[in-house]
């Protein structure tokens, strides 16, 4: 279990892209398959909660996604580019195999060469676990502060599971399952400057967490690249629901145990998000109140890594979640692996302008 009495979180930038596509559009390019195999139109909005979602221009690298984000900060916290001293970059997706994405990010914002620089990779729970690293680093007094940055783009992989759809006319019903996934994947980056936290600190603070493991399931949702720029993922959403609402559960019993950090002293949930079934058995089963979860899944749809921080920046700065407040980020990522942090913002306020 984690436990911190000196981070606090300073100021959050996100971008979201351009482009939106909605899901009735994804539809209409499979019309060929939708009336081969039968299937209702409006079955993807329906099944997901998902109205629409944001993609980057082709060819965007995640390093200029995170960067976009990393720089509106940068901004927002008032920031010297020089002053930071650590770099996490934590996508799913990243520019290439070598060198760390992150040495890129640090290159476009003009940070300084003293700046420790580092990739995390954990599916969609990389975010989280950027905090956590640089939260420990900050409690033993190795850095003042540091900036973690996800930048994901979702466009090859979305196109490519169109092309895929529509070039394989063995597909059934059964068969296009693996593939659904896919159609529910939007891009999108954040950032996040996280500090020592000073006395009398009013900015929220990142005190409580756990985690949990579940790697008996690995295999229910892979992405590869098969072939140039033909990526494809394959999953079983039905069993990778179930198994990670129940590895949820079991995190949940570690982290609610702590005092104060109960479902009914906890004023916002922000989840990494998937889709209503997923929001609606994961509440259920640990026993939270669904007015408390704030979502963006039918504006942005699933956006891996970005989904529950960005989700906690769109709040703040909506005012959903503000002053006096405590909340909690719940991650689930493919593996399967479960994250849980606590924040506490019942001191006074920060900068998320």
């Amino acid at each position: 279990m984690l436990d911190y009495s000196r981070v606090c979180l300073d100021s959050f930038g996100y971008e979201l892209p351009p482009r939106i596509v909605t899901s009735q559009e994804i539809e209409n390019r499979l019309a060929p398959v939708y009336e081969r195999l039968r299937l209702p139109q409006g079955r993807l909005e329906l099944m997901t909660g998902i109205r629409q979602r944001r993609l980057w221009p082709m060819d965007t690298r995640p390093s200029e996604a995170a960067s976009l984000a990393g720089r509106k900060a940068l901004e927002n916290g008032n920031r010297d580019p020089e002053e930071i001293e650590c770099l996490i970059f934590t996508s799913v997706s990243r520019d290439m195999m070598e060198p760390a994405t992150a040495s890129f990010v640090h290159k476009n914002l003009g940070l300084s060469p003293a700046c420790l620089v580092f990739d995390i990779s954990n599916a969609c729970l990389g975010f989280l676990d950027g905090m956590v690293m640089l939260a420990n680093m900050i409690e033993l007094g190795q850095v003042k502060n540091g900036l973690v940055v996800s930048g994901e783009t979702a466009e090859e992989l979305l196109e490519s599971t169109l092309v895929h759809l529509l070039q394989d006319t063995t597909l059934s019903r059964k068969g296009i399952k693996p593939a659904f996934a896919s159609l529910t994947i939007g891009s999108g980056s954040i950032a996040l400057i996280m500090e020592r936290a000073g006395q009398g600190e009013t900015r929220p603070r990142l005190v409580h967490g756990c985690w949990r493991a579940n790697t008996t399931h690995s295999d229910l949702c892979h992405g590869n690249q098969s072939g140039g720029k033909m990526t494809l993922m394959e999953t079983n959403s039905e069993e990778l629901l179930y198994r990670g609402v129940e590895t949820a559960f079991l995190t949940w019993e570690t982290f609610s145990r702590r005092p104060g950090w109960g479902a009914e002293e906890i004023d916002r949930f922000f989840c990494h998000q998937v889709g209503l079934a997923h929001a609606k058995l994961l509440f259920e089963k640990l026993g939270l109140e669904t007015k408390k979860n704030y979502e963006t899944l039918a504006i942005l749809g699933n956006v891996g890594s970005v989904s529950a921080p960005i989700t906690m920046a769109m709040a703040m700065e909506q005012g959903v979640f503000g002053p006096g407040q405590k909340a909690a980020l719940l991650g689930i990522g493919s593996g399967i692996n479960c994250m849980m942090l606590g924040v506490d913002w019942r001191n006074g306020h920060g900068n998320y302008a």
